[in-house]
């Protein structure tokens, strides 16, 4: 809460004392400060843990059904459902990876529905064909190396395998498209720096990013506005520095760079400790319970999924430019705390 409220006072100032700031910019970390109150509710109400898991399970079934027949059916290339195919990809993988540490709270057979929301959120994210969230799956594997032991009983370990496999085969299977979009990647790439167009998927990126950390150089400590940082990427452009398509860019495709050319370093360090500050609650709760039963493990193990998450995705987009992604961060995160919470005092 109080990094979240560090983020809500810090927009308020930048509003009220820089005339190129609309009032608008103040919304989100408003809104996300005040999704405080869905832990309040989790704590006075106290649902069943698994109201959370099967949510997860069915919405990560659907979506998959949904972008499926987007994708297969109606022929669209890069289904969304009814948002950006890149942030629908990010959240349906979130949520099947979230489902992963749900199967730590299912027993017999039941554990096959959480094992169901984890493929179907791996095939949802390929269906939109968004690479962005290949970084949060590396970053979820590191996490169980470290914490497997967690993973108590053969059924858990072996849900946890079947995701590094699943992403394996989506690799092999040409009809997937996975081998294809990483080869794209990497050609662009070499192309950018090889001098070539630079008017591609990843070249835009690489171009918006070199134009964020000359920005950043000029002003690291001031925040800004948008009109002001759109002329001075006009200059750029107009000096030859930038290619003239970084001005129809809304962000800047990085969640850091994002932060720090709006906000200097202190709006970086202040987005950066509502990623960190929940990630060491959840993490605390998972060390200081070495014999805890298997919902807080499962509560504390989705959070951190969570966090890991958004911030993979946030290397490569800025997932909390999206009202819609940045509330399902804030409610899902407070929301996981509660159930936390209450696990700690059912298990006292």
């Amino acid at each position: 809460m109080t990094a979240f409220a560090a983020a809500c006072v810090f927009s308020g100032l930048v509003v009220l004392l820089h005339d190129g700031v609309s009032l608008r910019v103040w919304e989100k970390p408003t809104r996300m400060l005040l999704a405080f109150t869905a832990l309040v509710a989790v704590v006075a109400c106290r649902p069943s843990r698994k109201a959370l898991w099967w949510g997860l399970i069915g919405g990560t079934v659907a979506g998959a059904c949904v972008v499926g027949y987007q994708r297969v059916i109606e022929g669209i290339d890069r289904p969304g459902g009814m948002m950006n195919a890149i942030t629908f990809g990010d959240i349906v993988l979130c949520m099947g990876l979230m489902c992963l540490a749900a199967v730590l709270d299912f027993r017999g057979r039941q554990r096959l529905w959480p094992a169901l929301g984890v493929v179907a959120g791996l095939a949802g994210s390929l269906a939109t064909g968004t690479r962005g969230g290949w970084v949060a799956i590396v970053f979820a594997a590191l996490l169980f190396l470290k914490y497997g032991h967690y993973l108590r009983g053969v059924f858990a370990k072996s849900a946890a395998a079947l995701v590094g496999v699943l992403v394996a085969g989506a690799f092999l299977v040409p009809q997937t498209g996975m081998g294809q979009r990483l080869e794209q990647g990497v050609s662009d790439v070499q192309t950018y720096f090889n001098g070539g167009s630079a008017y591609t998927n990843v070249g835009v990126r690489l171009e918006l990013w070199k134009g964020a950390t000359l920005l950043i150089a000029q002003h690291p400590l001031v925040p800004v506005g948008p009109v002001q940082v759109h002329e001075e990427l006009g200059a750029l452009v107009k000096a030859g520095t930038l290619q003239p398509f970084v001005l129809e860019a809304e962000h800047f495709h990085n969640d850091a760079l994002q932060a720090l050319v709006y906000g200097g370093v202190l709006g970086l360090l202040i987005w950066f400790g509502t990623l960190l500050m929940p990630f060491l609650f959840f993490l605390r709760m998972l060390r200081s319970h070495e014999s805890a039963p298997a919902g807080l493990v499962a509560t504390a193990l989705a959070g951190m999924l969570l966090v890991l998450g958004y911030f993979g995705f946030g290397l490569t987009e800025v997932i909390f430019y999206s009202t819609r992604s940045a509330m399902f961060y804030a409610l899902m995160l407070f929301v996981l705390m509660g159930l936390c919470l209450n696990a700690r005092e059912e298990q006292a």
